[in-house]
């Protein structure tokens, strides 16, 4: 007999061998229809795994988060079975699971949105065989052999380690697989394709492009049908298209990936660095700015042309090998050290609007979210080990301070040393108890990532959440205890002694750029007053007003605000619905009552109208409003 010992503590005996169907079936038989794999000591594994001996078991149900994901797994072989019945001579490559959802990679004729009608048809029609999916597992050889004619399998073979690999069947349909599956195809009842696009094998652009469908399951109706019409919300905040709409911002052949401010861009840009200024200077910070271009000899001392160099665009000056910064902490470093320190003078909190450059491959640009030029909120606090946990404290209360502005949520994550990696396991044990000390002192809860952390320190990222719910990691601080070593910092200590300073990097926005488009998604392009970039029009009714409307615009420029008037020669109800759809927060009418009585009739987005409003009035609850950074429509 074995024991089979559950979560909660309690055991069963089994005669041996016993897999998972049997065990939850001795629970019950309601219970085991809705389980779809198990954990034990190995991981997770199918509920067709044999038990041989004793184990701690977990049941993964329909109610985990990582039944859903099994479950889009399974749906990703799904699609590519159906992909297969409908183009014999496409070329399956990989297909895993992302956030919200799964994907697969085909070598195959294009395909568009109007194929997947079809494709769902196959597939419901695969869903209701309840093909049961079978693992098997071979050999290198024989994997090879079995795909001989499939080079994108092959290639993923040859590179595994000897050992046995996994293969997974569900009718005609064999992948290569690590598992786990659900039970059977019948369980994949509630899925939708989405979208398709271009991918390069391995993502490498001199390697075939393959065509990507993307897809998403639900083992409840209601849940998919909830997921739709989140995507459907998703894409009517699609800042790319509100961008252009409100004329922000735009793309250019000339420049990919780096993207062009418009006038109306740049206001909303200069409201949020003015905001981060007023923060910074409150919180004891001092501004800096670097070069963006620094000599290779820079990048070798901070380890970055070893560690990151195929993401540095370079270039040649007088004969020297230079690099366009990725980052700005090089920088940082050599304005530390232009003079000596005492620990009296700690901590230095030394920030930057610095702009970066990356090579990004061109398949992945996306808009602001994804782009080769950007400008990183950084800055850089060098202090003493002491300090490590108030300094860490300090920017956590100003992250939420500042998020908060904006109606932002977040939570935090903690990522630990990854496999490439500078310094020493003493730094790294030293500077990740630091972080995890912080963190206990705030006393949010947080999540660990296991080596998720930066080549050169661990971290804590920052995920906002967003009005519909969305979570984006933005924020980031890393303790680095390396790069000051690398420079050979120092500070003077008590002692009349050279110290090494420890170093945070940190930023709150991350990209500006990257932080303006999820405002433009968080917002729908109905930004609160002191983010709009056009914060009134005018609208005189008639050309013998437009005197009077540029007299009061030009009083609104006097007190700061931004403004304009609209007196072209068209009907007032185009020109309210304009600027509607420009989504100007406010919209003021004159006509002859309100110049003779000084006032404006004043309508907002949400289609309120307020009548006599005193023009003094008017402006001072709107500088009232924008100078307290509030989100809600100013009152009048």
């Amino acid at each position: 007999m074995i024991n089979i010992t559950f979560p909660d503590g309690t055991q069963r005996r089994f005669e041996p061998p016993v897999d998972g169907f049997a065990v939850a079936a001795a629970i019950s038989e309601g219970f085991a229809r809705n389980c779809v794999a198990m954990e034990t000591d190995s991981g997770l594994v199918d509920m067709s795994t044999r038990i041989t001996g004793d184990a701690k078991i977990r049941f993964i149900t329909t109610n985990d988060p990582e039944g859903v994901d099994i479950l889009r797994h399974t749906a990703a072989h799904v699609m590519a079975q159906a992909v297969l019945r409908l183009y014999p001579d496409a070329r399956p490559t990989i297909g895993p699971v992302v956030e919200g959802g799964f994907y697969y990679d085909f070598d195959m004729e294009p395909v568009s949105e109007e194929d997947f009608p079809k494709i769902e048809a196959e597939m419901k029609k695969i869903v209701k065989e309840k093909l049961p999916i079978r693992r098997r597992e071979v050999t290198k050889e024989q994997a090879l052999e079995h795909y001989r004619n499939e080079p994108y399998k092959r290639e993923l073979i040859e590179e595994l380690k000897e050992g046995t690999i996994s293969f997974y069947t569900q009718g005609e349909f064999t992948d290569l697989c690590r598992g786990p599956h659900l039970p059977h195809t019948g369980f994949v009842r509630a899925f939708k394709l989405f979208r398709v696009s271009g991918a390069y094998w391995r993502g490498d652009p001199n390697r075939p492009q393959l065509q990507r469908i993307y897809g998403t399951a639900f083992f409840d109706k209601k849940e998919l049908k909830k997921h739709l019409e989140f995507l459907e919300e998703a894409k009517k905040r699609d800042h790319r298209k509100i961008g252009a709409a409100l004329d922000l911002f735009s793309f250019h052949e000339e420049a990919p990936g780096m993207p062009f401010f418009h006038p109306r861009g740049m206001e909303i840009w200069n409201a949020l660095l003015d905001y981060w200024r007023f923060e910074h200077r409150a919180a004891g910070y001092v501004e800096t700015k670097t070069p963006i271009i620094l000599n290779r000899s820079l990048w070798e001392k901070s380890g970055h042309w070893e560690n990151y160099r195929e993401n540095m665009y370079t270039v040649v000056i007088d004969e020297t090998e230079s690099a366009i910064k990725p980052m700005n902490c090089p920088g940082g470093m050599l304005l530390f050290k232009r003079r000596r320190h005492s620990y009296r003078d700690l901590p230095v909190r030394a920030a930057e609007i610095g702009l970066v450059h990356r090579h990004e491959l061109s398949g992945v640009l996306s808009g602001l979210f994804r782009v080769r030029a950007f400008h990183q909120d950084d800055a850089h606090i060098f202090m003493t080990p002491d300090m490590i946990e108030s300094e860490i404290l300090g920017i956590l209360q100003l992250v939420r301070r500042m998020y908060s502005t904006f109606g932002l949520g977040f939570h935090l994550e903690l990522s630990t040393r990854p496999e490439k990696s500078i310094g020493t396991d003493e730094q790294w044990e030293n500077a990740t108890g630091g972080l995890r000390a912080a963190l206990d002192s705030y006393g949010a809860d947080y999540l660990i990532n296991e080596g998720d952390g930066a080549f050169y320190g661990p971290k804590i990222d920052i995920h906002i959440k967003d009005a519909i719910g969305r979570t984006w990691q933005c924020g980031t601080i890393q303790l680095d205890m390396s790069l000051p070593e690398r420079f050979d910092l120092s500070y003077i200590g008590k002692d009349n002694e050279k110290h090494r300073p420890v170093m945070i990097h940190r930023v709150i926005y991350g990209s500006i750029e990257r932080f303006l488009g999820i405002l433009i998604e968080h917002f729908a392009g109905r930004f609160p007053l002191w983010l709009a970039p056009v914060q009134a029009v005018i609208l005189p009714i008639n050309d013998s007003l437009a005197p009077f409307a540029r007299e009061i615009n030009n009083r609104f420029f006097n007190a700061g605000l931004r403004s304009r008037v609209d007196d072209r020669t068209e009907s007032l109800n185009k020109k309210v619905r304009e600027a509607q759809l420009e989504r100007v927060p406010l919209i003021l009418t004159v006509g002859e009552k309100e110049k003779s009585q000084g006032t404006l009739a004043v309508r907002t987005l949400n289609g309120e109208i307020r009548h006599g409003v005193l023009i003094d009035t008017f402006i001072n609850a709107v500088c009232e409003n924008v100078s307290g950074r509030k989100l809600e429509m100013v009152d009048l």
